[in-house]
This record gives C-alpha cells, sequence and structure tokens, in this order.
C-alpha cells in the first residue's frame, strides 16, 4: 500500500503577473469568498498590498488578521521563514487554523524561485504542496511587455492558469491577437478572462494533484491535457519559449529516466523552465510524479494506481530554446544504450 505522501499537505497557490496587471484586485476578490475565509496570504513588501481597509487586528509587525478571517502577511525576508513560521505559529494555535496560502508576487518577479522553494525544501515539503501559478496578463500592455521584457514570458510560461484582466479597454481584434499570443507560449494553460477581478473559484483552486490515489480528471488538470489538442498540439512559431510533450509507450528503466533528466538539467538548467508528469517505471504499479522548475526537482512521488486505462509516460516540458527533438533526441540515445529501455518509444 502507498503512503498518501500528499494527504494533508496545505495547497499552495502563486498568483503572478507583470506590474499593473491586477493582482491585488484579484485577491482581495478571492478573500471576500466565503470560502476562502481560512486563506494565509503572503505578499512581497515590495506590491502593493491593497488590504488595509480589511485590517481589524495586527498580531505581529508582520502578520495581520483581515476582518474576514484571513490572515495577511508581509514577507520581507526569506520565504522559507516565512513559511515555517507560518505552519508553527498555527500550529501552536498563535494565528488561524488557515487551510490554503496564496502567495501574491511581485509584477517583477519570476515565479521559478518560489515554486523551487515548495518543491526542494525538505521541511516544507512536509507542510505544503505547490496547487498551482496563476499569471494575470494586462490585456492593454502585455503585448508590448511581452516583446520588451523576459519576466512577463516567462510568467506566462510556466503559469497553470492564465487570466487576461481588462479586456473592456481593448478591441476584440486587439485581444484575439494577444489570446493567440498567450497560446503561443503556453498551449496547455487554461486561460479565461477576468472583469474586474471576478473569476470562477473552480478555475484557481485544487489544480495541482492532491493525494496519490489521484483520479482521471485531477491528473488531467495537474498537465493541462485537453487544452493541447484543442490548440494545435502545442505548435509554435516563436522558438524562444515553448511547451511539449513526450510520450513513451512502454515503461522505462529509472536509471535511464534518470539519466535522461541529470544530462539536460546538467547541460541546459536553467533553459528548462518547467517538466512535470507521470513517467511509467519497469517494476511499479502506479506511475511515479516528477516535478521540477529548471535545474531543481521534487523528490519523485509514487501514485497508488494509473489513474485510467492509459498507461503511458506524459512528460510536459516548458523551455527556452530547447527544440522538442533535442530532448526526443537524448531520450532516445540514452535509451538506446539501457537494454532494458529498448522498447521505449517516443510519440
Amino acid at each position: 500500500m502507498v503512503r498518501d505522501a500528499l494527504a494533508g499537505l496545505i495547497p499552495v497557490s502563486i498568483i503572478t503577473g507583470f506590474l499593473g496587471s491586477g493582482k491585488t484586485t484579484l485577491v482581495n476578490r478571492l478573500l471576500k469568498r466565503p470560502e476562502m475565509n481560512r486563506v494565509a496570504v503572503i505578499v512581497n513588501e515590495l506590491g502593493e498590498i491593497g488590504v488595509d481597509n480589511d485590517l481589524v487586528e495586527v498580531s505581529s509587525e508582520q502578520m495581520m488578521l483581515l476582518n474576514n478571517g484571513c490572515l495577511c502577511c508581509v514577507l520581507r525576508g526569506d520565504l522559507q521563514e516565512t513559511l515555517r513560521d507560518l505552519f508553527v505559529k498555527r500550529r501552536n494555535g498563535e494565528i488561524i487554523d488557515y487551510d490554503r496560502v496564496v502567495i501574491e508576487t511581485t509584477g517583477l518577479a519570476d515565479p521559478a524561485p518560489v515554486m523551487q522553494t515548495l518543491l526542494t525544501d525538505a521541511l516544507l515539503r512536509d507542510q505544503y504542496r505547490l496547487d498551482c501559478v496563476v499569471t494575470l496578463v494586462d490585456a492593454v500592455n502585455a503585448p508590448g511587455q511581452l516583446a520588451q521584457f523576459s519576466e512577463p514570458l516567462k510568467q506566462v510560461a510556466l503559469a497553470d492558469r492564465l487570466i487576461v484582466t481588462k479586456t473592456d479597454l481593448v478591441t476584440e481584434q486587439a485581444l484575439a491577437a494577444l489570446t493567440g499570443r498567450l497560446r503561443e507560449i503556453n498551449p496547455r494553460a487554461p486561460l479565461r478572462v477576468a472583469m474586474n477581478g471576478e473569476i470562477e473559484l473552480a478555475f484557481l483552486v485544487d489544480v495541482g494533484l492532491r493525494r496519490t490515489h489521484a483520479d482521471l480528471e485531477e491528473v488531467e488538470r495537474w498537465l493541462g491535457e485537453g487544452e493541447e489538442d484543442e490548440h494545435g498540439h502545442g505548435h509554435r512559431h516563436d522558438e524562444s519559449v515553448q511547451a511539449f510533450v513526450l510520450r513513451f509507450e512502454q515503461p522505462l528503466p529509472w536509471s535511464a529516466f534518470t539519466q535522461c533528466m541529470e544530462v539536460l538539467t546538467a547541460l541546459r538548467g536553467p533553459d528548462l523552465l518547467r517538466v512535470k508528469g507521470l513517467v511509467n517505471i519497469e517494476g511499479k504499479a502506479g506511475p511515479m510524479v516528477v516535478q521540477g522548475v529548471q535545474h531543481l526537482f521534487h523528490p519523485p512521488l509514487e501514485l497508488a494506481a494509473w489513474p485510467g486505462t492509459d498507461r503511458s509516460t506524459r512528460l510536459v516540458f516548458i523551455t527556452r530554446g530547447i527544440p522538442r527533438q533535442i530532448v526526443a533526441d537524448l531520450f532516445a540515445a540514452i535509451g538506446a544504450v539501457t537494454t532494458r529501455a529498448a522498447g521505449a518509444k517516443v510519440n
């Protein structure tokens, strides 16, 4: 029986987006929902906190209790320290018994280090799990920002969910062009339009895997399956950042898979923006869940069983300047010198 390593872990949502994209408006709207009354919100001190009118009590220099019962924590130091401090205070009854964390980054922030912290910090892995990265995109300014700055491009590329804001200020043609550009950068992330920060809650929560007995719908949400077929199988015209999927029909030796990932991270770690997927490993009843950001990977997690009848390995890659064929060729080459992996086929 596989232990449910995800059970009881507190989900963490990262809200990111370039300057002026509406992150604070979205967070404030979310906090007004009754279902979100036990949330710890962490905001970077450079960001627009925007909750001053809602403060009813200051519990410490950095933590503020909001009138809806949520906790707002201003991030002034190390994220690991802040998350650990929150958890200790929660366990000791010093703050609310929150059941979710929302991290609002600054507009200039790269979400990758925040993701790496959640995926790789040994202490935090016992308490928290990354649920999703939500990226807000300003419909008015995003076309120029995406062309001029690297930060919004990476924010879009790393997203599990994309939300376009300020759509009432642009024409239908401009919105369609922006949507097409976002689909090119990240074809697997579902996209929604938000008016004044309003968005359905189900779009933003419980996106990631929640238990080792994951069902098919949960896995599909996590992998973004169903989105790729609708938008051209991940085809892109801009090769700088791209998303693609590799499938292997036959089980892989764990040694071959790890060797492939070690070579990729050693040679192109900074450009391996994100990897996540299910791997069919020889001798395992269920798949291994792998996810990483650049050169750092979460320890692999074994699911209790396969969700559905598809037993193929499915790996989602988001890369910068690394074409799909290079990754596919690497797996093929390493598989060729690994006797037990000779039957693995890349589709």
